[in-house]
C-alpha cells in the first residue's frame, strides 16, 4: 500500500527512499538489510501470499472471501492487520474513505471490513429467509483498557464505556454487558462503524497525520438456524416406520380370533353386553390386530439449538520504536531524571509516548503468545494483556486466523519492516489443530 509520511516531511531523496523490501514472487519477500554503501546482506521471508503496492483492494480481499463461506458453515474467523504506524493497516481494513462507502469511487477503495460485510449479507441472501441473523459489536483497546464503543449514555449517544474481560467456566473469553446492534446489510454495518470511529483515539505523529493510538476490534456475530437441516430431519422422521411388535404377532392369528368369538359345544352363546353392563372387558372383546393400536405411540420431537459463529476484524495499532539518549530502539521506556525520551521515528512525547508504550507492550504480549503456541509451551500468557485476553479464542482456539502484514518498502523504515516480517514469520510457525466446526444443534428426543 502507498505509505503515508504524515505531518513530517518526507525523507530526503537518496538512500532512505530506496526500496529494500521487494516481492520476489507471490509468496516470497526479499529484504536488503545492508546499510547504504556497505556489502549487500539479504533476508528472505516466505508467506502464504504477498501483495505489492500496485495491487488493488479487491485483489487483497480475494484472499479473505473464502473465509466468509466458512463462517456460515460453522467456523469462527479472525482477520487482523499488523504493522508499523503509517504502514496502511487502517487503509487495508477499512479503506480510504471512512465516511462514504457506498459511492462507486469509494467502493474501489473500501477495505476488508466493508467488503466482508457486503459479501456476508450476499451469502446470507442465498440462504433460506430467516435462517441467519447478524449482530455487530465494536471494541477499542486503549492504554490496556477495553472500551465498548457502541455503549450509549442516557441520551442515546455513544460514549465508549469501560468493560472487563473475563474467562468463562468453559475457558473462553467474554466481555460482560457488551453492546450488540442487529444489522441487516453491509451499509448498516458501516453506518454504525462510521458513527463510532470518531471515538477512536487518534493523534498526529511525524509518520502519520491520523495515527491510531488504539486497537480496534469489530465483531460480527452470526446466529444460524439451519432450516434445510430441520426440514430434512422432519421428513426422515415422518417416513420412519414403527418397529413391529413381535410378541403380539407370535400369539395372534385369524384362527385364534374365531376361537375367541365362537361358543363352546353344549353352551349357549353369551348375550351381547348392554349399556348397563358398562364397557366390555378385554376378555369378552374380539381380538384385534396388534397394528390397530387405539393410541399411536408419540413420535420423537425435534428441536434445534441455534449456532453462533464470530467474524472478528482487528485493526491493530501501529508498532513504534522508541529511542532515548542512552537506549536506541527500546521496546518501551519512560523519563528517568534528566534523560529526554522521545519515540525515534514517530517523534511523540509526553502522553502520546505513554500511548505508544501501551501499544508496544500489548503487541509484545501478542508476539509472546504466538511464540508460546509455536513452541507448544504448557502455559500461554494470554492474560498479560487485554488485547491477547480478548483474542484468546481466535489465536489459540478453534478459529480460522488470517494475519495481514503491512510494511513499508523503503530504507527509512527498514527496522520496523524487519520487526513486522519477523512477527509474521513467528505467526506462521504456530501449529494448531484443525478448526472445529460447530454442529447444527439438531436434537431428537
Amino acid at each position: 500500500m502507498p505509505f503515508d509520511h504524515g505531518l513530517g516531511s518526507p525523507p530526503a531523496a537518496g538512500s532512505t527512499l530506496d526500496e529494500v523490501v521487494q516481492a520476489v514472487d507471490d509468496d516470497s519477500v526479499l529484504v536488503n538489510c545492508a546499510k547504504p554503501g556497505s556489502q549487500i546482506l539479504t533476508k528472505m521471508f516466505e508467506f502464504e501470499r504477498v501483495h505489492g503496492p500496485g495491487d488493488s483492494q479487491e485483489a487483497v480481499f480475494e484472499e479473505v472471501r473464502p473465509l466468509l463461506t466458512s463462517l456460515l458453515d460453522g467456523y469462527n474467523v479472525c482477520i487482523m492487520a499488523y504493522g508499523q504506524t503509517g504502514g496502511g493497516k487502517t487503509h487495508t481494513m477499512i479503506g480510504s474513505h471512512h465516511d462514504n462507502h457506498s459511492s462507486s469511487a469509494a467502493r474501489d477503495q473500501n477495505g476488508i471490513i466493508p467488503k466482508a460485510a457486503s459479501e456476508l449479507f450476499r451469502l446470507i441472501s442465498e440462504r433460506p429467509v430467516g435462517s441467519h441473523t447478524v449482530e455487530v459489536s465494536v471494541l477499542e483497546v486503549y492504554n490496556n483498557e477495553v472500551l465498548d464503543l457502541l455503549a450509549k449514555d442516557e441520551e442515546g449517544v455513544a460514549t465508549g464505556v469501560k468493560r472487563d474481560v473475563i474467562t468463562t467456566a468453559t475457558g473462553t473469553s467474554e466481555v460482560p454487558c457488551l453492546a450488540h446492534e442487529p444489522v441487516c446489510s453491509g451499509v448498516e454495518v458501516m453506518g454504525l462503524l462510521g458513527g463510532v470511529l470518531r471515538l477512536r483515539a487518534q493523534s498526529p505523529t511525524l509518520v502519520h497525520r491520523d495515527s491510531s493510538r488504539s486497537h480496534l476490534i469489530v465483531t460480527l456475530t452470526v446466529t444460524s438456524r439451519s432450516a434445510n437441516a430441520l426440514a430434512l430431519a422432519r421428513r426422515m422422521q415422518s417416513s420412519r416406520q414403527e418397529p413391529p411388535r413381535t410378541l403380539q404377532r407370535e400369539f395372534w392369528s385369524p384362527r385364534c380370533a374365531r376361537r375367541a368369538t365362537a361358543p363352546p359345544r353344549g353352551r349357549p352363546a353369551p348375550a351381547p353386553p348392554t349399556p348397563e353392563d358398562g364397557p366390555s372387558s378385554p376378555a369378552s372383546s374380539p381380538v384385534s390386530s396388534p397394528f390397530s393400536s387405539p393410541s399411536p405411540s408419540p413420535r420423537p420431537s425435534i428441536s434445534q439449538e441455534p449456532i453462533r459463529t464470530r467474524l472478528q476484524l482487528v485493526d491493530l495499532a501501529g508498532s513504534e520504536c522508541h529511542s532515548c539518549c542512552r537506549h536506541l530502539w527500546c521496546v518501551w521506556c519512560r523519563c528517568h531524571g534528566d534523560y529526554c525520551v522521545v519515540a525515534g521515528v514517530s517523534g511523540v512525547s509526553g502522553a502520546a509516548l505513554w500511548e505508544s508504550s501501551c501499544i508496544n507492550r500489548s503487541l509484545s504480549a501478542l508476539s509472546d503468545v504466538l511464540g508460546a503456541l509455536a513452541e507448544q509451551r504448557p502455559h500461554v500468557p494470554y492474560r498479560n494483556s487485554k488485547l491477547t485476553h480478548l483474542l484468546q479464542d481466535s489465536i489459540g482456539g478453534d478459529a480460522k486466523l488470517l494475519v495481514m502484514l503491512c510494511v513499508s518498502p523503503t530504507q527509512h523504515f527498514l527496522t520496523e519492516s524487519l520487526q513486522s516480517l519477523g512477527f509474521g514469520a513467528r505467526a506462521r510457525q504456530v501449529q494448531r489443530g484443525p478448526p472445529r466446526r460447530k454442529n447444527t444443534g439438531l436434537k431428537i428426543k
